[in-house]
């Protein structure tokens, strides 16, 4: 009996074995990513909105072949062209659940997630064809792509549909050719500014209802691509095509997330390299197929022209504008990066070897972007009204933005780089003080003139060089920590002071408490976070469980949205009165709702709301129309556009006081500048030897957000 039972027990194990090992049947289902081997296959499914006989779907294949190829077989991907899985917004959704793992979507669709991806609809924005791909294979397209991550995508790579050209009932090769003309586009605000910038009317139309509008002359002519024109039949209802290659119709391959992360690396390593590797092939493919397209619309009997280099230079002014006036939308980062590389490529656009340039080394990608937009166009504004005025020594302006990301290391290397520049003759600087605190050795070694349009940090300006190089046209905190805690004594008696571990926020601290303990006064409490916290209960619930009646809060937009959260959700809500760094950013559309229920009040040195100058007037009216803005209201930031256009007007008056770009001379030339009437003040003068700030306590005030979001003053101050 013993023995029967040893045997079955064997039996038992013998068969469990043979079905472990047993190799899988033909009708087994494909290996998931969770539960695959070093030996399973892994089967991924690639959805796209392209024919089968497109350039892109065959470089689809070609991928999928590649990495069949790199893998020993190991990764099979399944390809669903034609809109198979769903529509492009579809496939985006289920890549994003992780339920196809590859999409190739227009960058026109992805634009409703990520609006940067309307980068290559910018006309006539780019010298060349090749320009366009060094753009995208490079940091700006690598910064688009990046935008992908927030929405659950891994962005690879840009394929593409073709450059878009004209067609009509006759040739469009000058922008009064398009004079009147009603022309149809698809929904896009770019696009539409494109043609009106040309005089003509853009009518949106849905491209499957193209060629019936161009039929009936509802429509006078249309651009696409040439694979689009041919395969719609465009060209068979117009006499006239005008190669032009003014824009991009782009897609984006992208991997989902849910799905990437769940490979080995190895694996994630061949899907990338396989993408970029095929990319360069796609595109010479397109061009291949193009010179085919071209033969089938000539033989229809289309006439074809082609755009002049020195028309499209025409075309290249009337859309210059679309750029700026979109970037807040595509992304200042990425305007910026592109124009520093196409600078870097072909020098100033007005003239490479008779310009001055101006850097602005600011933050434009990260919490305090947009004041480094604000910096920005107040500069552009000053340098576009100096260069139509025949700019400065008989040569014109330019200005060349390099973003510092917040990052102290990043921002010495800009310094660094732009002193290279042998155009260069001064530097403005941005909002975050302790990225230019570790500049000053820089600044001062190399002798820049460096002018800053916001950053208060006391030490900017007063430190410690004899021949010192920095200048200030904004507040400074040595006055400014005394302002705010005057103010706040006028209606509270127990306050708790909140700062960032900066050295802004500590020595706005230590003046603070510096200025109680001489009235008597002892802060209720002293909390100190650090930038990028993410949890603000320990610090809320210091000062709430204190008997402070009010908060003083030094802080920047993304920490400063936390703590009016936390302070709003507790049942002792308290008045707060904040330092300016929560406008550098998007600060009341981010934080709306909170705002109304909470007592904020925040320092300020300007508004457009306030009683302006004439040329405070000037500005208001060169910002709106340069950069379409209805009402006041809208402007972000305007302390930093007001601030940095009075800084590049003191700094043209040094410029042309010096009569060179010799920096020392430029310097001194700053220390000893005539009266001038600025959008601020009146500047009488603006710095001499002994002192580098141009404003002081009676340019301060306090102000709130009225419900629209406009900072209005507050006229007790």
């Amino acid at each position: 009996m013993k023995k029967l039972s040893i045997l079955f027990i064997l039996l038992l194990t013998t068969i469990f074995l043979v079905w472990v090992f047993m190799p899988l049947g033909k009708d087994t289902a494909p290996t998931t990513i969770e539960n695959s081997t070093k030996t399973d296959v892994i089967h991924l499914k690639f959805g796209h909105n392209i024919p089968v006989d497109s350039a892109m779907h065959e470089a689809a294949v070609k991928f999928a072949q590649e990495v069949k190829q790199k893998t020993n077989s190991h990764v099979i991907i399944d390809i669903f062209p034609s809109q198979q899985l769903g529509n492009d917004h579809q496939m985006v959704e289920m890549a994003r659940e992780g339920d196809i793992d590859i999409i190739l979507t227009p960058t026109a669709k992805m634009s409703v997630a990520v609006p940067s991806m309307q980068y290559a609809d910018l006309p006539f924005y780019f010298p060349s064809r090749q320009d366009v791909y060094d753009m995208l294979d490079g940091e700006p397209g690598q910064m688009i792509l990046n935008r992908l991550k927030p929405i659950g995508l891994i962005g690879v790579a840009f394929w593409e549909n073709g450059f878009k050209h004209f067609t009509a009932n006759e040739p469009l090769r000058s922008v009064e050719d398009f004079k009147d003309k009603k022309i149809r586009v698809m929904k896009s605000r770019i696009i539409m500014e494109q043609f009106r910038s040309f005089g003509a009317e853009p009518v949106p139309i849905d491209f499957h209802s193209t060629k019936q509008a161009l039929h009936d002359k509802v429509v006078d002519g249309q651009e696409n691509p040439l694979i689009a024109i041919v395969s719609m039949g465009f060209h068979e209802e117009q006499s006239d095509l005008t190669l032009s290659e003014h824009a991009y119709l782009g897609y984006v391959l992208s991997f989902s997330e849910k799905t990437f992360n769940k490979l080995p690396q190895n694996i994630q390593m061949i899907l990338l390299e396989s993408a970029k590797d095929v990319t360069p092939w796609e595109r010479e493919e397109t061009q291949r197929r193009e010179a085919k397209l071209l033969d089938i619309i000539e033989q229809s009997g289309v006439q074809i022209h082609q755009i002049s280099a020195q028309e499209r230079q025409r075309f290249a002014k009337k859309t210059a504008h679309i750029a700026e006036e979109f970037e807040d939308i595509i992304g200042s980062d990425i305007i910026s990066k592109t124009k520093e590389l196409l600078y870097n490529k072909y020098g100033s656009h007005l003239n490479h070897e008779n310009h001055i340039l101006i850097g602005i080394d600011t933050d434009v990608s990260a919490d305090s972007k947009v004041a480094g937009l604000a910096i920005k166009r107040g500069a552009e504004i000053a340098v576009e009204e100096i260069n139509k005025k025949g700019g400065l020594l008989g040569r014109h302006l330019e200005v060349i933005v390099k973003d510092h990301r917040a990052i102290a290391s990043k921002g010495v290397q800009n310094i660094q780089e732009f002193a290279e520049n042998k155009h260069l003759a001064a530097i403005i600087g941005g909002v975050h003080g302790p990225v230019i605190s570790a500049e000053i050795e820089t600044i001062q070694k190399l002798k820049i003139p460096y002018l800053i349009p916001w950053a208060a940090t006391a030490g900017l300006v007063n430190n410690g060089y004899k021949d010192n190089y920095i200048f200030r046209v904004s507040a400074n905190d040595n006055i400014v920590a005394n302002f705010l805690a005057k103010y706040t004594l006028k209606k509270y008696n127990k306050p708790a002071i909140i700062v960032v571990n900066s050295v802004w926020g500590r020595n706005n601290l230590k003046l603070m408490k510096q200025y109680f303990k001489k009235r008597n006064i002892t802060e209720a409490a002293e909390v100190v976070f650090n930038r990028g916290q993410n949890s603000f209960d320990k610090e809320i619930t210091e000062i709430v469980n204190s008997d402070a009646d009010c908060v003083i809060m030094v802080a920047n937009p993304i920490e400063a949205s936390k703590i009016l959260e936390g302070v709003k959700n507790r049942k002792k809500s308290l008045p707060i009165i904040s330092h300016w760094g929560i406008t550098s950013g998007d600060f009341f559309k981010k934080n709306e709702e909170t705002i109304k229920e909470l007592d904020l009040s925040i320092f300020q040195t300007f508004s457009f709301d306030n009683k302006l100058n004439v040329k405070g007037k000037h500005l208001l009216d060169r910002y709106r129309t340069k950069y379409s803005v209805e009402k006041a209201k809208e402007i972000k930031s305007s302390t930093g556009v007001a601030q940095a256009y009075d800084v590049v007007y003191l700094l043209a008056l040094a410029i042309e006081k010096a009569g060179s770009l010799d920096k020392t001379k430029i310097k001194n030339a700053l220390e000893n500048l005539p009266n001038y009437q600025g959008v601020i003040k009146n500047y009488t003068p603006a710095f001499s030897t002994e002192d580098h700030d141009a404003l002081d306590g009676r340019d301060y005030y306090m102000a709130r957000y009225n419900k629209e979001g406009h900072l209005v003053p507050i006229t007790d101050k």
